[in-house]
């Protein structure tokens, strides 16, 4: 089993253990931290990997319940966000596909970020055919067993290597491993589930 904390459009090696284990839960029931890619993803644009974050509400603090987690809207970070994703990836042989579900999401400016993670995951891994791999954790444990994959802790390594697939800007700089999986998305489409299931034990 993989447990791994929620994510604003989480890294394709999370999608690829999930296969791998056979099951992927978001820890439900911890707490905020600041860090990690609660609310933050990496994308290849033109010039460089880009760093998008969400802005939540100020007043966050370590105690707060990570499905209690709001977003600020003060500045308008989802038209942000949709461009830097259209400037990445309009040349992606899915991106048209793909992108209206995804921004229509972002559009509806849910107000938690945990609600806003799930939904646009669920849309993902029906594209993937993966939908029955997700689920949540029903409590908190301090520590699973040794069979279970636990990245909850930021400091965690990754324990797997992704394979090459074509990607829109290669020829600017070269294979880039572990980007959102918006890169696997827009760049794939549904073959994003045969290379996923490349990783299947």
């Amino acid at each position: 089993m993989l447990v791994t904390p929620t994510a604003y459009f989480a890294p394709v090696s999370h999608f690829a253990l999930a296969i791998q284990q056979g099951c992927w839960q978001w820890e439900a029931h911890e707490n905020y931290q600041k860090g990690g890619l609660r609310n933050r993803c990496h994308i290849s644009g033109p010039n460089q990997v880009e760093l998008l974050s969400i802005p939540l509400v100020k007043g966050k603090h370590q105690s707060t319940p990570i499905q209690e987690v709001k977003i600020s809207y003060v500045t308008d970070w989802v038209r942000l966000h949709k461009r830097s994703i259209a400037a990445a990836y309009g040349r992606s042989p899915y991106f048209d596909h793909y992108s209206q579900a995804l921004f229509g999401i972002l559009e509806k400016r849910p107000e938690k970020l945990w609600s806003l993670n799930n939904e646009l995951h669920q849309e993902i891994l029906k594209v993937f055919v993966i939908s029955d791999l997700f689920t949540t954790t029903d409590k908190y444990n301090f520590r699973f067993l040794e069979t279970v994959i636990d990245l909850r802790k930021k400091s965690k390594s990754v324990p797997i290597q992704l394979e090459h697939y074509p990607q829109v800007f290669e020829d600017r700089h070269g294979f880039l491993s572990d980007l959102s999986i918006l890169d696997l998305l827009f760049c794939l489409g549904p073959g994003g589930g045969v290379y996923l299931r490349k990783y299947k034990k």
